[in-house]
């Protein structure tokens, strides 16, 4: 047993002692279930395969969903579970693609932010003895704000589809608000569907159906209808992706911007900062970032959280979140409150192990 495989029984072990049922995953999992799970990121770097028998399959990229597909078949609630194994991942030059994870995850209806709190709280304390920068966030708070924009709902599930791609929420904003240059092949397209009728327009070609092209025609013309929205309205959603300080600071400024939209992430914020103050965590010093995880974790839907060290050569050594959404896309509607988090043990022995007692 190598370094890295060691510290990740120590850390499992002490998930164990926290209250958690250690669980398992198979290595090969079925891909054609699970890649629409994950997020752009995650399936874009998943390693893929054809098994004769079983189908299209994939090298396991984490640990969350098959643990979720497991509770979902007959979990008691509240649940907590805790895994350790590789996962396989395509990477840049120069970063492994196969890697160790220990994960913790919490399963439970009752008080989210109390929950939120005890991963967080618990990582910590895993954590305490590296020299590691926590850093929060809270998608749910972007969320909130795509919802209450004055625009129509097509324009707000674009833009909630994209809020994982930074550059192309920004670029779809600023269109909708009259403000970036629509594209030209799309420009040419609208001025032709003006004069002329769908079904004048020449014969179908490619995979789309003769309805479906009529759908999406139908659905540009109405984009096109649509009235820009409002610039104080961009204003403000730049503003919240902008947002960084402390957890408090942050949540009293959102909360002086008087937007209605938001009072209920806030609310859900608030929470959260209560009961991370009562699990010994300084929420007045504690960094947050509302902008935090928009590349790199879209399965999650509300509260983010990470461990980062200061050396542009490793990834966070600790990430996790909220997916709600998830437990529900895999219940098939019976959702069930989520929250959990990895930890890679290779990124902590490149630190260097610190004594023993001084948290991991």
């Amino acid at each position: 047993m190598n370094a890295a495989e060691t510290l990740a029984q120590t850390l499992l072990a002490q998930m164990q002692d926290a209250g958690a049922q250690l669980v398992t995953a198979d290595i090969l999992q079925p891909a054609e279930t699970l890649l629409d799970l994950y997020g752009e990121d995650i399936r874009a770097r998943a390693y893929v395969t054809h098994d004769p028998a079983l189908g299209e399959m994939m090298l396991r990229p984490d640990f969350t969903v098959p643990v979720v597909q497991a509770h979902m078949q007959g979990g008691a609630e509240p649940a907590r579970y805790c895994y350790a194994g590789p996962v396989f991942r395509k990477q840049d030059q120069g970063r492994a693609r196969e890697y160790l994870q220990v994960g913790y995850e919490v399963f439970a209806r009752d008080n989210p932010a109390r929950a939120d709190a005890e991963v967080f709280a618990h990582f910590a304390q895993l954590l305490s003895g590296y020299d590691l920068r926590p850093v929060t966030g809270d998608t749910g708070i972007l969320k909130a704000a795509v919802a209450g924009l004055d625009t129509s709902a097509r324009r707000k599930a674009a833009l909630m589809r994209h809020i994982w791609r930074p550059k192309r929420f920004r670029a779809l904003l600023e269109r909708m608000g009259g403000q970036g240059p629509l594209a030209a092949p799309r420009a040419d397209l609208l001025r032709a569907l003006r004069d002329v009728p769908p079904e004048q327009a020449g014969p179908v070609v490619g995979l789309r159906s003769k309805d479906e092209i009529a759908a999406r025609i139908a659905a540009l013309i109405e984009d096109a209808a649509t009235p820009p929205l409002p610039a104080s309205q961009i204003a403000a959603v730049e503003a919240v992706l902008n947002l960084r300080g402390s957890a408090r600071d942050v949540a009293r400024d959102l909360r002086a911007q008087g937007w209605d939209a938001l009072t209920p992430a806030l609310d859900r914020l608030t929470a959260r900062l209560d009961a991370l103050q009562d699990a010994g965590i300084d929420t007045g010093n504690l960094p947050f970032e509302a902008s935090y995880g928009r590349t790199t974790m879209e399965y999650y839907d509300g509260f983010v959280f990470g461990f980062i060290a200061d050396r542009a050569d490793l990834p966070p050594v600790a990430t996790g979140g909220r997916y709600d959404a998830l437990t529900a896309v895999l219940g098939q509607g019976r959702a069930i409150p989520a929250v959990g988090g990895v930890i890679r043990p290779d990124s902590l022995i490149a630190l260097g192990l610190i004594a023993p007692g001084g948290g991991a």
